[in-house]
């Protein structure tokens, strides 16, 4: 912990200077930041994902730094300041975690997320079974979070086969209404809202793990065009029979 204070506040005094010396960073709203502060919390999830701990560090920098300039301009409005946004979130998590700093009990981590909710409610005043669900999350993480909330309320399938299930029911009633074009659309909303709830019941990340699947997808389409280009074949205007052949070659050698 030894020089932790000092390089916090040395990033304080660095962001107070950018706003006050950068062109660029006097213009700066919260509105036009957030953008930045979205992007940089992705690469830090695509860095921890990666297992690369060295960009992992970099990226939280990053970060840090959103959080540091975000606080900043609340201090310029006299709203707060890094001090009381500090003290906030310790707050916080002592509160929600009254079986480390109280006597409640919480064996589990599905336990743990069970006393958040009641905490939420009971001691945070928060209303309603869908409260503080940002509108403006990806639609994956908003369906993941409005599946979380009417899992505290019990609403939710005893185990992930139930689960299972009603993607495979959503599945179906895509496939009878697929030349039905006022309905594929919402079935289709469905199948990826079921397969969200599959994903919890997984524990996965269904945001994480969707972009590490089209990753894959990039890359092993990136190695067949590569083996075409190796055999004298442009892979873009080979048959699809074709393309689909190098593809399998390109997942088989992963």
């Amino acid at each position: 912990m030894e020089g932790l204070g000092q390089a916090l506040l040395d990033l304080q005094r660095l962001t107070e200077r950018l706003r006050r010396d950068c062109p660029w960073d006097r213009e700066q709203t919260a509105r036009t930041i957030v953008p930045h502060t979205v992007e940089e919390a992705y690469e830090v999830a695509d860095a921890a994902l990666a297992g690369d701990d060295s960009k992992l560090l970099d990226e939280l920098g990053d970060l840090l730094f959103q959080v540091f300039f975000l606080a900043l301009l609340s201090e310029e409005k006299n709203k707060g300041d890094l001090a009381q946004v500090a003290r906030g979130i310790h707050a916080k998590l002592v509160r929600r975690h009254p079986h480390v700093f109280g006597n409640a009990e919480a064996e589990t981590a599905g336990r743990v997320r069970e006393n958040w909710e009641r905490i939420k409610r009971d001691q945070e005043g928060r209303e309603g079974i869908f409260h503080h669900v940002p509108e403006a999350l990806p639609a994956l993480l908003y369906a993941r979070k409005v599946q979380q909330r009417a899992r505290a309320v019990g609403f939710e399938y005893p185990d992930v086969a139930g689960a299972v299930a009603d993607l495979e029911d959503e599945l179906r009633e895509l496939k009878d209404d697929l030349q039905v074009p006022e309905r594929r659309a919402e079935e289709l909303g469905d199948v990826l809202f079921a397969a969200v709830n599959v994903a919890r019941g997984l524990e996965v990340d269904p945001e994480l793990e969707l972009r590490r699947a089209s990753e894959r997808f990039r890359a092993r389409v990136e190695a067949a065009e590569e083996l075409a280009r190796a055999d004298g074949e442009d892979w873009s205007t080979l048959p699809l029979e074709q393309q689909d052949r190098y593809f399998d070659v390109a997942k088989e050698r992963e």
